[in-house]
């Protein structure tokens, strides 16, 4: 088997080839894991074998006083991530741990557990080769996602000379006579860029969006994260850009990105179903999805919205059950999660098309 396990190699600060069994930072092997595949036994042990060598030191060291102190075995790479975490937290930004070398949080809750405690920061950057998550909504935080267009991804009617966001932004800094707002910024690994603003002290709380400044453009806020400058994603770095602190976000800017008014959700959309066998199924499934949607919590609801989205794309795709009921559903019940229109119809259109590559018929 070729490749190797990334998070354990990165603390053990040696090459750990995925063909062997995940190892302690002691070098144990893993209970519950297969010792010949190096893989888990069952799917929910998924997340204590693949990173058991960030997050079970503590644990083991315990029930195996001989143990070396993990501090003598983290590689300089571990030690710049302490050093960046504590780093972000004095500037007053709330961070938490990513998964090691990825993007996506190692912690449930991430939001609520963020934190600039430098004490909770040692602990958790000292036991793993987290990559940090700074939470935007705790940190005051609103940040511009510029992301490069992608081979073979097809441009909008108007911007089909963009390559980057970026280019998207500053033609419309220019159309609209405003200067270019100069701040905080870090390169991501893949030629993003992400500049960091000072959410507004109005009292309107801005949140995630999509594609609202313009495409290739997104913005995080409360509910959202970005990874932070030091880390890696698939071994590529998040670099500083711009050592400065935060400007204000332009007026002009809070102002596009202000959440649409809601309008009051009306009554639930009723499906129209055959009353057979067939029939009772697709509403089975349809129920069970907007259900699931409906229990989406805070930080998650996008997300949860894109994934109904796509399910039910599927149905639509396999010719059981109309487009067009399937978006209504999906938007009452967006809606009385509190999601903005804009962003509801934007998430619908690409869960919808999602489903469609793998459409599902119902016999």
């Amino acid at each position: 088997m070729n490749g190797h396990w990334i998070a354990a190699s990165k603390a053990l600060g040696r090459y750990v080839p995925a063909a062997g069994p995940y190892p302690h930072i002691c070098a144990a092997t893993v209970a519950g894991e297969d010792t010949l595949s190096g893989r888990p036994v069952q799917p929910a042990q998924w997340e204590k074998a693949r990173y058991c060598a960030a997050c079970a030191h503590a644990e083991h060291t315990r029930n195996h006083p001989s143990t070396p102190d993990l501090r003598e075995r983290i590689p300089m790479r571990h030690n710049d991530l302490l050093t960046a975490a504590l780093s972000a937290a004095e500037r007053g930004w709330h961070v938490f741990p990513l998964r090691p070398d990825g993007k996506r949080p190692a912690i449930e809750k991430w939001e609520q557990r963020a934190t600039t405690d430098p004490d909770r920061i040692r602990r958790c950057w000292t036991a793993g080769p987290y990559n940090i998550g700074i939470a935007c909504g705790p940190s005051g935080l609103v940040v511009l996602d510029f992301d490069t267009r992608k081979t073979g991804q097809t441009a909008p009617a108007r911007c089909e000379g963009y390559l980057h966001g970026w280019g998207v932004f500053t033609d419309l800094c220019a159309h609209l006579g405003q200067p270019v707002p100069d701040t905080y910024a870090v390169a991501t690994g893949r030629g993003g860029l992400h500049l960091y603003y000072r959410h507004p002290d109005d009292g309107i709380e801005l949140r995630n969006t999509a594609g609202a400044l313009g495409w290739l453009i997104d913005t995080r806020a409360h509910g959202g994260y970005v990874v932070a400058a030091g880390s890696t994603v698939a071994g590529r770095p998040y670099t500083l850009r711009q050592d400065t602190a935060p400007a204000g976000l332009p007026g002009w800017l809070a102002e596009r990105l202000q959440p649409t008014p809601q309008r009051p959700a009306g009554p639930p959309v009723v499906i129209e179903l055959p009353a057979d066998r067939r029939g009772a199924y697709v509403r089975a499934a349809i129920d069970a999805t907007l259900t699931k949607l409906a229990e989406a919590g805070e930080g998650g609801r996008n997300r949860a919205l894109f994934m109904a989205a796509q399910t039910l794309g599927q149905l639509v795709a396999g010719g059981v059950v109309a487009e067009d009921t399937v978006t209504r559903a999906l938007a009452d019940t967006a809606m009385r999660l509190g999601l903005g229109e804009r962003e509801i119809c934007t998430t619908i259109r690409s869960g919808l098309r999602a489903g469609a590559r793998r459409p599902r018929q119902v016999a």
